[in-house]
């Protein structure tokens, strides 16, 4: 069994950062490069996360989709720590609605 740390580290961070990816290029209209700063991650991640390659689970729930777009139009307005009060805000509301337990029984 994996532990809390590693699903979020290894599966809830990527997914949430694939979203905010989405929804900062299409959304807000921002380049690959300015989404990686903002993102505080490199071009290449970006990229694997357009192409679907990394942050392959999938969030379906709308409450949480809705969530991740309020999060994703303060990231493009504000600068600095926005990302990781985002991050952690949308990390909180997953785990309320059982998205982390999901992850962990399909791990077993």
């Amino acid at each position: 069994m994996k532990t809390p740390c590693e699903i979020i580290v290894w599966s809830v961070v990527p997914v949430i950062r694939k979203e905010f990816t989405k929804n900062l290029i299409e959304s807000h209209h921002l380049s690959q490069r300015a989404v990686a700063d903002k993102l505080g991650i490199s071009e290449a991640a970006v990229s694997r996360y357009v192409s679907g390659k990394r942050g392959v689970l999938k969030i379906t729930d709308i409450e949480i989709l809705h969530e991740i777009r309020e999060s994703s139009k303060r990231i493009a307005k504000e600068k600095g720590s926005a990302i990781i009060e985002e991050t952690c805000r949308i990390c909180r509301i997953l785990k309320s609605k059982e998205f982390i337990d999901d992850i962990n029984y399909a791990c077993e």
